[in-house]
Protein backbone atom coordinates (compact mmCIF):
# COMPACT_ATOMS: atom_id res chain seq x y z
CA UNK A 1 0.00 0.00 0.00
CA UNK A 2 1.24 3.48 -0.83
CA UNK A 3 1.83 5.55 2.29
CA UNK A 4 1.45 9.28 2.78
CA UNK A 5 5.22 9.58 3.20
CA UNK A 6 5.79 7.82 -0.12
CA UNK A 7 3.37 10.16 -1.84
CA UNK A 8 4.76 13.38 -0.46
CA UNK A 9 8.43 12.61 -0.87
CA UNK A 10 8.97 10.46 -3.93
CA UNK A 11 8.69 11.89 -7.43
CA UNK A 12 8.04 9.95 -10.59
CA UNK A 13 11.52 10.51 -11.98
CA UNK A 14 13.43 9.09 -9.02
CA UNK A 15 14.83 10.85 -5.97
CA UNK A 16 12.85 12.81 -3.44
CA UNK A 17 10.55 15.33 -5.03
CA UNK A 18 7.36 16.81 -3.60
CA UNK A 19 4.39 15.32 -5.42
CA UNK A 20 1.22 17.34 -5.96
CA UNK A 21 -0.88 14.44 -7.27
CA UNK A 22 -0.34 10.73 -7.79
CA UNK A 23 -2.17 7.78 -9.30
CA UNK A 24 -1.29 4.22 -8.36
CA UNK A 25 -2.53 1.27 -10.43
CA UNK A 26 -5.61 3.26 -11.41
CA UNK A 27 -8.26 1.48 -13.46
CA UNK A 28 -11.33 3.26 -14.78
CA UNK A 29 -13.87 1.08 -16.56
CA UNK A 30 -17.37 1.72 -17.85
CA UNK A 31 -20.06 -0.93 -18.27
CA UNK A 32 -19.79 -4.65 -17.60
CA UNK A 33 -19.39 -7.90 -19.44
CA UNK A 34 -19.15 -7.62 -23.23
CA UNK A 35 -19.90 -3.89 -23.11
CA UNK A 36 -17.13 -3.13 -20.59
CA UNK A 37 -14.77 -0.38 -21.76
CA UNK A 38 -11.49 0.24 -19.95
CA UNK A 39 -10.60 3.95 -20.13
CA UNK A 40 -7.59 3.72 -17.79
CA UNK A 41 -5.60 0.49 -17.54
CA UNK A 42 -3.44 0.28 -14.36
CA UNK A 43 -1.98 3.79 -14.64
CA UNK A 44 0.91 4.86 -12.38
CA UNK A 45 1.87 8.53 -12.55
CA UNK A 46 3.25 11.34 -10.38
CA UNK A 47 2.66 15.06 -10.90
CA UNK A 48 5.56 16.94 -9.28
CA UNK A 49 4.94 20.18 -7.43
CA UNK A 50 5.91 23.30 -9.33
CA UNK A 51 5.85 21.52 -12.69
CA UNK A 52 3.76 22.01 -15.82
CA UNK A 53 2.59 18.72 -17.33
CA UNK A 54 0.73 18.27 -20.61
CA UNK A 55 -1.25 15.09 -21.28
CA UNK A 56 -1.69 14.06 -24.91
CA UNK A 57 -2.97 11.09 -26.85
CA UNK A 58 -5.46 9.98 -29.49
CA UNK A 59 -9.18 10.42 -29.04
CA UNK A 60 -10.36 7.79 -26.58
CA UNK A 61 -6.87 7.26 -25.12
CA UNK A 62 -8.02 8.20 -21.62
CA UNK A 63 -6.31 11.56 -21.24
CA UNK A 64 -9.36 13.50 -20.03
CA UNK A 65 -10.42 10.56 -17.85
CA UNK A 66 -7.00 10.55 -16.19
CA UNK A 67 -7.21 14.26 -15.47
CA UNK A 68 -10.74 13.96 -14.09
CA UNK A 69 -9.69 11.10 -11.78
CA UNK A 70 -6.61 12.98 -10.54
CA UNK A 71 -8.77 16.06 -9.90
CA UNK A 72 -11.41 14.13 -7.96
CA UNK A 73 -14.05 14.91 -10.58
CA UNK A 74 -14.49 11.21 -11.37
CA UNK A 75 -14.15 8.06 -9.30
CA UNK A 76 -11.82 5.18 -10.13
CA UNK A 77 -12.83 1.55 -10.53
CA UNK A 78 -9.74 0.40 -8.65
CA UNK A 79 -6.39 1.79 -7.56
CA UNK A 80 -5.52 4.88 -5.54
CA UNK A 81 -5.41 8.62 -6.24
CA UNK A 82 -3.67 11.06 -3.91
CA UNK A 83 -3.60 14.83 -3.69
CA UNK A 84 -0.28 15.37 -1.89
CA UNK A 85 -0.71 13.15 1.20
CA UNK A 86 -4.50 12.91 1.03
CA UNK A 87 -6.03 9.85 -0.59
CA UNK A 88 -9.06 10.83 -2.68
CA UNK A 89 -10.28 7.32 -3.35
CA UNK A 90 -12.88 6.49 -0.74
CA UNK A 91 -13.56 10.07 0.38
CA UNK A 92 -17.20 10.91 1.01
CA UNK A 93 -18.82 13.34 -1.45
CA UNK A 94 -18.88 16.23 1.05
CA UNK A 95 -15.18 15.87 1.87
CA UNK A 96 -14.29 15.51 -1.80
CA UNK A 97 -16.26 18.63 -2.73
CA UNK A 98 -14.53 20.59 0.04
CA UNK A 99 -11.11 19.34 -1.08
CA UNK A 100 -11.72 20.36 -4.70
CA UNK A 101 -12.93 23.78 -3.59
CA UNK A 102 -10.05 24.46 -1.20
CA UNK A 103 -7.06 22.78 -2.83
CA UNK A 104 -7.69 22.40 -6.58
CA UNK A 105 -8.13 24.89 -9.42
CA UNK A 106 -9.85 24.21 -12.73
CA UNK A 107 -9.65 25.83 -16.17
CA UNK A 108 -11.93 24.50 -18.90
CA UNK A 109 -12.37 25.07 -22.61
CA UNK A 110 -15.58 27.00 -21.93
CA UNK A 111 -14.71 29.94 -19.73
CA UNK A 112 -17.62 29.37 -17.29
CA UNK A 113 -17.85 33.03 -16.29
CA UNK A 114 -21.05 34.52 -14.88
CA UNK A 115 -22.24 37.22 -17.33
CA UNK A 116 -23.74 39.44 -14.62
CA UNK A 117 -20.47 39.72 -12.69
CA UNK A 118 -17.47 41.81 -13.66
CA UNK A 119 -13.98 40.33 -13.97
CA UNK A 120 -12.87 40.78 -10.36
CA UNK A 121 -16.18 39.39 -9.06
CA UNK A 122 -15.75 36.33 -11.28
CA UNK A 123 -12.18 35.90 -10.06
CA UNK A 124 -13.13 35.96 -6.37
CA UNK A 125 -16.45 34.10 -6.74
CA UNK A 126 -15.26 30.67 -5.49
CA UNK A 127 -13.78 32.26 -2.36
CA UNK A 128 -16.91 34.38 -1.86
CA UNK A 129 -19.04 31.22 -1.99
CA UNK A 130 -16.71 29.53 0.51
CA UNK A 131 -16.92 32.55 2.83
CA UNK A 132 -13.19 33.25 2.60
CA UNK A 133 -11.53 36.61 2.04
CA UNK A 134 -8.94 36.64 -0.74
CA UNK A 135 -5.36 37.54 0.10
CA UNK A 136 -5.17 41.09 -1.28
CA UNK A 137 -1.44 40.98 -2.09
CA UNK A 138 -1.72 37.59 -3.80
CA UNK A 139 -4.78 38.69 -5.76
CA UNK A 140 -2.96 41.80 -6.96
CA UNK A 141 -0.02 39.65 -8.04
CA UNK A 142 -2.33 37.30 -9.95
CA UNK A 143 -4.10 40.19 -11.69
CA UNK A 144 -0.75 41.69 -12.68
CA UNK A 145 0.55 38.32 -13.90
CA UNK A 146 -2.41 37.81 -16.22
CA UNK A 147 -2.49 41.47 -17.29
CA UNK A 148 -6.06 42.29 -16.24
CA UNK A 149 -5.51 45.35 -14.05
CA UNK A 150 -7.37 47.65 -16.47
CA UNK A 151 -10.22 45.17 -17.12
CA UNK A 152 -11.32 44.26 -13.61
CA UNK A 153 -14.65 46.08 -13.79
CA UNK A 154 -15.60 44.85 -17.25
CA UNK A 155 -18.21 42.14 -17.63
CA UNK A 156 -17.49 39.07 -19.80
CA UNK A 157 -19.47 40.52 -22.72
CA UNK A 158 -17.04 43.46 -22.73
CA UNK A 159 -13.98 41.22 -22.90
CA UNK A 160 -12.37 39.32 -25.76
CA UNK A 161 -12.21 35.52 -25.66
CA UNK A 162 -8.58 35.65 -24.61
CA UNK A 163 -9.36 38.13 -21.83
CA UNK A 164 -12.25 35.97 -20.61
CA UNK A 165 -9.98 32.95 -20.39
CA UNK A 166 -7.42 35.04 -18.53
CA UNK A 167 -10.15 35.83 -16.00
CA UNK A 168 -10.77 32.09 -15.72
CA UNK A 169 -7.03 31.49 -15.20
CA UNK A 170 -6.91 34.20 -12.53
CA UNK A 171 -9.96 32.65 -10.83
CA UNK A 172 -8.19 29.27 -10.75
CA UNK A 173 -5.03 30.85 -9.28
CA UNK A 174 -6.68 33.23 -6.82
CA UNK A 175 -7.30 30.74 -4.03
CA UNK A 176 -3.67 29.52 -4.22
CA UNK A 177 -4.59 25.92 -5.02
CA UNK A 178 -2.04 23.14 -4.72
CA UNK A 179 -2.65 22.11 -8.32
CA UNK A 180 -4.53 23.42 -11.35
CA UNK A 181 -6.10 21.17 -13.96
CA UNK A 182 -6.81 22.50 -17.45
CA UNK A 183 -8.97 20.64 -19.99
CA UNK A 184 -8.14 22.06 -23.45
CA UNK A 185 -7.99 25.57 -21.88
CA UNK A 186 -7.17 27.25 -25.18
CA UNK A 187 -9.49 25.14 -27.34
CA UNK A 188 -11.96 27.98 -27.96
CA UNK A 189 -9.34 30.66 -28.60
CA UNK A 190 -7.59 31.91 -31.70
CA UNK A 191 -3.85 31.28 -31.89
CA UNK A 192 -2.85 34.71 -30.56
CA UNK A 193 -5.23 34.60 -27.57
CA UNK A 194 -4.27 30.99 -26.93
CA UNK A 195 -0.59 31.91 -26.85
CA UNK A 196 -1.34 34.68 -24.32
CA UNK A 197 -3.14 32.27 -21.99
CA UNK A 198 -0.43 29.60 -22.33
CA UNK A 199 2.22 32.20 -21.57
CA UNK A 200 0.34 33.20 -18.41
CA UNK A 201 0.11 29.56 -17.34
CA UNK A 202 3.84 29.15 -17.93
CA UNK A 203 4.56 32.28 -15.91
CA UNK A 204 2.35 31.06 -13.07
CA UNK A 205 4.60 28.00 -12.80
CA UNK A 206 7.87 29.92 -13.13
CA UNK A 207 6.99 32.99 -11.05
CA UNK A 208 4.28 31.81 -8.66
CA UNK A 209 5.32 28.20 -8.11
CA UNK A 210 2.05 26.81 -9.43
CA UNK A 211 1.55 23.17 -10.44
CA UNK A 212 -0.40 22.65 -13.67
CA UNK A 213 -1.71 19.55 -15.43
CA UNK A 214 -3.24 20.25 -18.85
CA UNK A 215 -4.94 18.00 -21.37
CA UNK A 216 -4.34 19.20 -24.92
CA UNK A 217 -4.26 17.95 -28.50
CA UNK A 218 -2.17 20.93 -29.65
CA UNK A 219 1.62 20.42 -30.03
CA UNK A 220 2.18 24.17 -29.69
CA UNK A 221 0.30 24.23 -26.37
CA UNK A 222 2.18 21.15 -25.15
CA UNK A 223 5.51 22.86 -25.89
CA UNK A 224 4.85 25.30 -23.02
CA UNK A 225 5.01 22.39 -20.55
CA UNK A 226 7.99 20.95 -18.69
CA UNK A 227 6.85 17.43 -19.47
CA UNK A 228 4.48 15.73 -21.90
CA UNK A 229 2.81 12.42 -21.08
CA UNK A 230 1.44 10.33 -23.96
CA UNK A 231 -1.51 8.02 -23.46
CA UNK A 232 -2.75 5.25 -25.74
CA UNK A 233 -5.40 2.66 -24.95
CA UNK A 234 -5.63 3.80 -21.35
CA UNK A 235 -1.91 3.49 -20.62
CA UNK A 236 0.97 5.94 -20.40
CA UNK A 237 3.19 4.88 -23.27
CA UNK A 238 5.78 7.64 -23.42
CA UNK A 239 7.08 10.77 -21.69
CA UNK A 240 8.97 13.76 -23.07
CA UNK A 241 10.96 16.36 -21.16
CA UNK A 242 11.68 19.86 -22.48
CA UNK A 243 9.28 19.47 -25.39
CA UNK A 244 9.19 21.56 -28.54
CA UNK A 245 6.21 21.77 -30.87
CA UNK A 246 8.20 19.95 -33.57
CA UNK A 247 9.22 17.09 -31.27
CA UNK A 248 5.68 16.73 -29.95
CA UNK A 249 4.23 16.70 -33.46
CA UNK A 250 6.73 14.05 -34.56
CA UNK A 251 5.81 11.91 -31.56
CA UNK A 252 2.09 12.26 -32.22
CA UNK A 253 2.57 11.05 -35.79
CA UNK A 254 3.32 7.66 -34.27
CA UNK A 255 -0.35 7.49 -33.36
CA UNK A 256 -1.52 7.75 -36.98
CA UNK A 257 -3.90 4.96 -37.71
CA UNK A 258 -4.80 4.59 -34.04
CA UNK A 259 -7.12 7.58 -33.92
CA UNK A 260 -6.90 11.32 -34.24
CA UNK A 261 -5.71 13.53 -31.39
CA UNK A 262 -8.84 15.61 -31.11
Amino acid sequence: MTTAMDVSQHGGTGGRTAVAARARQVVKAYGAGETRVVALDHVDVDMAQGEYTAIMGPSGSGKSTLMHCLAGLDTVTSGQVFLADTELTGLKDKKLTQLRRDRVGFIFQSFNLLPTLDAIENITLPMDIAGRKPDADWLRRIVDTVGLADRLHHRPSELSGGQQQRVAVARALASRPEIIFGDEPTGNLDSRSGAEVLDFLRRSVDELGQTIVMVTHDPVAAAYADRVLYLADGRIVDEMRRPTAELVLDRMKAFDGRGRTS
